[in-house]
């Protein structure tokens, strides 16, 4: 899949090198488009758990205004090399292949990108400590519900519940596209 002539240049290059690794799941233009606009209003460290082939960490970078910086962790070393490609020769965006729980101590993350996932591993409580007062967690891979309690293949959706009703954050469900939305949550 090519993508549209009309993209920045550095997702632009995510596109191309995500295609060449075979790589088929990525961040939507959409999404992209909401990650660039929220990373032009962020100072300080940025993070992204689960890299893929660097997309999503483009349409990031693409938005970064000033010194703000990206990290970035991928566990599958082929796809986080990858990546790192994309952003060799700049000092601002840092991809490593490892677990998430490497950049826990990288912290306080001003906004951090992640993909809706395993709902262990992305609770509210695995999350609120790495953010700073007024910092943002947006959610990736959610399909629109509109009801409530959210429903997702016949079952309570207990992640973005929690993510919507915890005390520690300010969140809203926004729909991308009309078959995807995210959740954006801001640290209290």
């Amino acid at each position: 899949m090519s993508a549209p002539p009309d993209l920045p240049e550095i997702v632009q290059r995510a596109f191309d090198v995500s295609r060449k690794a075979g790589y088929a799941s990525f961040c939507r233009n959409e999404t992209g488009r909401l990650l660039a606009t929220l990373a032009a209003t962020r100072t300080g460290t940025m993070a992204e758990f689960g890299t893929g082939c660097g997309v999503g960490t483009a349409w990031l970078r693409s938005g970064v205004r000033g010194d703000a910086t990206i990290l970035s962790a991928e566990l599958d070393a082929k796809l986080a090399d990858a990546a790192a490609v994309i952003f060799e020769d700049d000092p601002q965006v840092e991809v490593r292949s490892a677990d998430w729980s490497t950049l826990l101590d990288q912290g306080p993350f001003s906004l951090l990108f992640l993909d809706s996932g395993e709902p262990t591993e992305v609770s509210v409580d695995s999350i609120a400590d790495l953010m700073e007062p007024g910092g943002l967690v947006v959610l990736d891979d959610f399909n629109p519900c509109e009801m409530w309690p959210p429903v997702t293949y016949g079952r309570v959706d207990t992640l973005r519940e929690q993510w919507l009703t915890d005390d520690r954050f300010t969140a809203v469900e926004v729909m991308v596209a009309p078959d995807a939305s995210v959740v954006i949550a801001t640290r209290r």
